[in-house]
């Protein structure tokens, strides 16, 4: 086995990055992630009593939509957070908001 340099053991240093402030936007996510949850338990369950592989799958597809459209939202709330209040944002901010929204939800 290879030996370690002294760097690998010495942590990275962290730089701040930016979360969620808005209590809501972070309800909205917690929600979300919790719905899937429980349909990620479902299909534990499907597979535990021998459901067909067609419906697990189409539970899957589902649970992963889920999950594509959480990320989605919970970038545009961040994008809306630290785009709030500057000085050089658009000032159609929430017409831009929207087209990009659009747009990541046709990439999914």
């Amino acid at each position: 086995m290879k030996p370690r340099s002294p760097s690998q053991d010495t942590p990275a240093p962290r730089c701040d990055q930016a979360a969620l402030i808005s209590e809501k936007s972070r309800t909205d996510i917690r929600n979300r992630l919790r719905r899937a949850e429980g349909q990620l338990r479902g299909i534990q369950r499907m597979l535990e009593v021998g459901d067909p592989c067609a419906d697990i799958a189409t539970q899957m597809a589902a649970v992963r939509k889920a999950l594509d459209s959480t990320y989605v939202r919970m970038t545009m709330c961040f994008m809306q957070e630290q785009m709030q209040g500057r000085p050089d944002a658009p000032s159609d901010t929430s017409t831009v908001l929207k087209e990009i929204e659009a747009l990541l939800g046709k990439i999914r």
